[in-house]
């Protein structure tokens, strides 16, 4: 069971949060071209023939809204296969619980209200920027919760 469990949860993480991080990523680059290429007209073309940088906006904020929620099933799974195997109680475990919740809020809280606010138009010039901070921090947690598991440090379990 502990092998199900745990393939369930590895593959959970590479399907749901890989492309929370890839499509966070590339929204502020998108979102510091959109001003300069110009709205989109009916056939889903910016200025220049270039695709409409608000429908990519657009695009990469669902799928970051999309893909956080199907993101909820790793960390049960994670609790899970954490359970199975005896480890709920171990340091490197419960500093990943804490980063994964820092993760989630970060996203929550900070990501997806930026995106929002620079797809409603309400953002000024250095929204972008910031959001590219809060997106590379993000990120990091999910690394630093990456190298956790898969070092385990202190652990018992043959890592």
């Amino acid at each position: 069971m502990t092998k199900f469990l745990l393939s369930v949860h590895v593959i959970a993480a590479i399907l749901a949060i890989g492309p929370v991080a890839v499509a966070a990523s590339m929204f502020p680059p998108a979102a510091r071209r959109a001003p300069a290429t110009g709205p989109g007209d009916d056939d889903g073309q910016g200025a220049g023939g270039h695709p409409d940088p608000t429908g990519t906006l657009r695009l990469l904020h669902r799928i970051c809204r999309v893909y956080a929620v199907v993101g909820v099933v790793v960390p049960v799974f994670g609790f899970a296969t954490a359970s199975e195997m005896g480890v709920l109680g171990s340091a490197w475990l419960i500093v990943s619980i804490a980063l994964t919740a820092l993760a989630a809020l970060v996203l929550a809280a900070l990501v997806l209200p930026a995106q929002s606010a620079l797809l409603e138009g309400r953002a000024d010039a250095g929204r972008a920027a910031r959001l590219g901070m809060v997106t590379g921090l993000f990120n990091l947690l999910w690394a630093a919760v990456t190298v956790l598991m898969i070092v385990r440090p202190g652990s018992t379990t043959g890592a």
